[in-house]
């Protein structure tokens, strides 16, 4: 499982404070203007702290070390200690040279308080070739012309259903809020829930979930300069957009899976996943680092259904999988997912740190996603002698090192799926980050103001129109205090 499946919201809230409030920009003044000086010592932190995957990193690392005579020291860290641990190395001038695997909020965050050398990655890129990149990738981690990282992989958020129980049915696959709402309307029954999707409001992956669910229907975090007023104050390209038409429709088709087809109580991370792989829900929304989960591969969590015993692949070989889903309001699919990336700071020394970033995207790339290939999906496609290296590369991978038997992904996946998965990062949208509010969506990953309007309206406490405009106030507020 990635990181980002074990982030607290504590942490969340002190990354939130700490870099919106400026504490940091306060404080790096002492971190220095420029780049160390040379000595082929590097320090790199990684979110890729779990222990299997930290060994997988070092092999490849020792391979650079080895060829480059640069000595790399390789930190895991976990995303609830990062807050504290960036300030804390600001402050005494002590930062690493690079942080793998940060998501792209922090990615924002830290460079709205100017701890990012921004001039490598652009340099990193353009060696590398701007052509063998994704260029929504690219997009998502660009400030207009400015590069703020390097990105390296990504992982999609994905509706996963029972087919053979939709088949049964005589249902149409998930792919509208319509054939979702009533395939869990009339698949609640008995000891079977419709739906399982989160509701937990002091848990990311709930606001993570509304998005997707939000993107589906052309929700915006932000107006898109067409117009109207919101609940948030501001019009137009001003505005928080969270109480539009749009979101409002989203909010009430949220609340009716979740609460009038979902199991009963509150719904976190770990009860969505149990539910769905106990054979009681024939839909999930999770992202697709459950891959490796649903094939019975990873014995820590298992499918536990009645025929998943005899066969753990049962669950792998009638879900089917769809990647993007589409309300009445948007005229295209959305799909919410992350982006993770390389990502330089200001101090960082300047040729060890590019030599060893391009190799992790080049000769130690396929090390590097291979560890976890169900949530780590390539961004960089290719090479210019090779356009698709990378990327086929990864369809022929086994499954991440925490799997029970690594088998390849492509024999237990088929062609489509993997194509859709591989595709879906070109066609992946993020609230706020291409309006240049980044920094914002950081910050509502700490405060989870939408995750709590979620939870008051799936509790029964707030109807959907109401948890739509209190979303949207609180977002509206939290913006401002970041200006």
């Amino acid at each position: 499982m990635g990181t980002w499946t074990r982030r607290s919201r504590v942490a969340a809230a002190v990354l939130a404070g700490v870099l919106g409030a400026g504490l940091l920009a306060g404080c790096s003044g002492s971190t220095g203007a420029g780049p160390d000086k040379p000595d082929k010592n590097l320090t790199v932190w990684t979110l890729e702290n779990l222990p299997a995957r930290m060994a997988a990193t070092k092999k490849v690392v020792s391979r650079y070390e080895k060829h480059r005579g640069v000595r790399v020291q390789l930190v895991g860290v976990d995303e609830a200690q990062l807050p504290q641990l960036i300030m804390s190395a600001a402050a005494a001038g002590d930062l690493p040279d690079v942080i793998a695997a940060l998501p792209l909020g922090q990615v924002w965050q830290m460079y709205g308080n100017g701890l990012l050398n921004t001039e490598m990655p652009a340099d990193i890129i353009e060696d590398l070739g701007p052509g063998t990149f994704d260029a929504n990738a690219l997009r998502l981690t660009a400030d207009g012309r400015k590069r703020l990282s390097v990105p390296s992989d990504a992982w999609l958020q994905l509706l996963v259903y029972r087919k053979d129980l939709f088949a049964r049915a005589h249902l149409a696959p998930p792919t509208t809020y319509r054939t979702m709402t009533e395939a869990a309307a009339k698949l609640d029954k008995g000891r079977m829930d419709g739906i399982s999707l989160a509701t937990d409001p002091g848990d990311v992956f709930t606001q993570q979930s509304f998005e997707n669910v939000a993107l589906a229907n052309d929700c915006r975090l932000i107006g898109d300069g067409t117009g109207g007023k919101s609940a948030g104050g501001g019009s137009g390209d001003d505005a928080v957009a969270l109480d539009s038409p749009a979101c409002r429709r989203a909010f009430a088709t949220y609340r009716s899976l979740a609460r009038d087809h979902g199991p009963p109580g509150t719904q976190t991370l770990d009860s969505t996943r149990a539910t769905y792989f106990a054979g009681r829900s024939p839909m999930l929304m999770w992202s697709s680092f459950l891959l490796d989960e649903l094939a019975g591969e990873r014995a820590d969590t298992r499918p536990s259904c009645a025929r998943c015993g005899k066969d753990p692949g049962f669950l792998a070989k009638n879900s089917g999988i769809t990647t993007a889903f589409q309300g009445p309001d948007a005229r295209r699919p959305g799909q919410f997912g992350e982006i993770t990336s390389w990502t330089v700071t200001r101090t960082a020394e300047t040729e060890a740190t590019r030599g060893f970033i391009a190799y992790m995207m080049g000769a130690g790339y396929q090390g590097w996603f291979g560890m976890a290939p169900e949530g780590k999906i390539p961004v960089r496609e290719g090479t210019a002698d090779d356009p698709d290296k990378y990327t086929r590369a990864w369809r022929h991978s086994r499954l991440g090192v925490e799997a029970t038997h690594r088998r390849p992904l492509d024999e237990i996946y088929s062609d489509t799926l993997l194509d859709e998965l591989a595709d879906g990062i070109g066609h992946m949208r993020r609230w706020g980050i291409t309006e240049g509010e980044g920094a914002l969506v950081g910050a509502t990953n700490g405060e989870l103001p939408v995750a709590k309007a979620v939870g008051e309206m799936t509790s029964g406490r707030t109807p959907p129109g109401e948890a739509a405009r209190e979303a949207d106030e609180e977002v509206a507020a939290l913006r401002r205090s970041l200006r």
